[in-house]
C-alpha cells in the first residue's frame, strides 16, 4: 500500500513541474484540480486530486484508492505521506523530495505546439523529450498542469487530464499534518546503502 501511494504520487508530481516550461512553472494562485489517470498496467482508469496553495508552497496529492495521501512543502523541499487508516506518517528521504520538486530535467528539450481547452479552461500545449521520455502538457498561462500524456523508454504511456479546476482559497486543514499520528520510518531506496 504504501509503495502504491509513493509510485502514484511522484508520477504525478514529478509529470507537474519537469513536462512543461511556460513562464510559470508552479501554480500562482490557489487552486484545487481532479485529474484523471489511465494507462497504468493493469489499472482501470482512477481519479486524483490535487490541492496548490500558493501563498504557502504547499501541494497536497490524493492519488486514487484512498489509501493514503502526500503533503508536499517546496519552501521547506519537504515531502510526507500521510496514512489516515494506520493513523501514520512517514517522511520521504531527500532524493524522493528532490525527484518530486525538481523544475526541468536536465537536458530537457521543449517545443510549443499551440493551445488547447481542458476541463473549461485554456491552456498552451508543450512537446518535452528528456532521457529517452516524451510527452505533451498542456499549462495554464497561471501555471496550472491540465493534461500531460507521457511516454517512458519501455513505451508505456500514462495520461492524467483534469477533468475539473477550482481556483479559490485551500482549507487551510486539508495543507496540514495531522497531530497525534506515530512517525514511521521510510523504507530503503531500491539500490541504496544501508543504514550504519
Amino acid at each position: 500500500m504504501i509503495r502504491i501511494l509513493a509510485a502514484t504520487a511522484t508520477l504525478a508530481l514529478v509529470a507537474l513541474p519537469a513536462l512543461a516550461q511556460p513562464a510559470n512553472m508552479r501554480p500562482t494562485r490557489d487552486v484545487s484540480v481532479t485529474y484523471r489517470m489511465s494507462g497504468m498496467a493493469g489499472v482501470p482508469p482512477q481519479d486524483m486530486r490535487m490541492d496548490f496553495s500558493a501563498s504557502t508552497g504547499r501541494q497536497r496529492v490524493d492519488p486514487p484508492g484512498g489509501v493514503g495521501w502526500m503533503l508536499i512543502d517546496r519552501q521547506a523541499n519537504s515531502a510526507v505521506m500521510v496514512m489516515d487508516a494506520q493513523r501514520a506518517t512517514m517522511a520521504m528521504p531527500p532524493a524522493t523530495v528532490a525527484a518530486m520538486t525538481q523544475e526541468v530535467p536536465a537536458g530537457a528539450t521543449f517545443a510549443r505546439k499551440g493551445t488547447a481547452t481542458v476541463a473549461g479552461t485554456s491552456c498552451t500545449e508543450w512537446d518535452m523529450t528528456a532521457g529517452g521520455g516524451k510527452g505533451t502538457s498542456c499549462i495554464t498561462e497561471d501555471g496550472v498542469l491540465l493534461r500531460t500524456v507521457t511516454t517512458a523508454p519501455n513505451g508505456v504511456t500514462v495520461t492524467m487530464e483534469a477533468t475539473q479546476v477550482n481556483y479559490g482559497p485551500i482549507d487551510p486543514a486539508r495543507m496540514t499534518l495531522p497531530s497525534g499520528y506515530t512517525a514511521m520510518q521510510a523504507p530503503p531506496m531500491p539500490g541504496a546503502a544501508p543504514a550504519r
